[in-house]
């Protein structure tokens, strides 16, 4: 018979893949930047990048405080999400088009980051891990600010610039 799983199980099997989407994500994030056609979409790309680095460190921190070692576990949604981005990549190298989409892949990183983190902190709250709670909360944070700034980027330029040109 099978043991039983508890949230402290389940905690630490989405702090394992949130940890491997992090790491993909900061693999992939340089790659955006020397995409980008605007140098504001490189910059943004460049920054989030450095932020990603310190949300790692914040992870590795919480593995610490429930003393377990740091690994990954393979997450297939963003493996997945970043494969559409580089699909976009492809498709829309050197098109007025290409800020949008990597903007757009870049949501849908953010958003998937949102949901493991609020869950993460959550449950975290629930177990009583409340030194977790604050490291959890700031990655959430910045996670929701990047999104704000990725709508802001795509409706303030890539998105007209996408949007006034012929389709072919």
């Amino acid at each position: 018979m099978a043991t039983e799983k508890t949230l402290h199980d389940l905690f630490l099997d989405t702090l394992k893949d949130i940890y491997f989407a992090e790491k993909q994500i900061l693999k992939a994030l340089p790659k955006m930047a020397r995409a980008a056609e605007s140098q504001e979409a490189k910059a943004g790309f460049l920054k989030h990048r450095d932020e990603t680095e310190g949300q790692i460190e914040r992870l590795l921190q919480v593995f610490e405080l429930i003393g377990k070692p740091a690994r990954g576990k393979t997450c297939e949604a963003i493996q997945g999400i970043l494969a559409e981005g580089e699909e976009i990549i492809e498709e829309y190298k050197g098109t007025a088009a290409l800020d949008a989409g990597l903007i757009s892949s870049a949501q849908a990183v953010e958003h998937y980051e949102i949901a493991r983190y609020g869950t993460l902190k959550a449950w975290a709250k629930q177990l009583g891990l409340k030194d977790a709670v604050p490291l959890l909360d700031a990655t959430l944070q910045e996670e929701i600010a990047t999104d704000k700034k990725l709508t802001a980027l795509g409706e303030s330029s890539a998105n007209t610039k996408a949007s006034v040109t012929k389709a072919s």
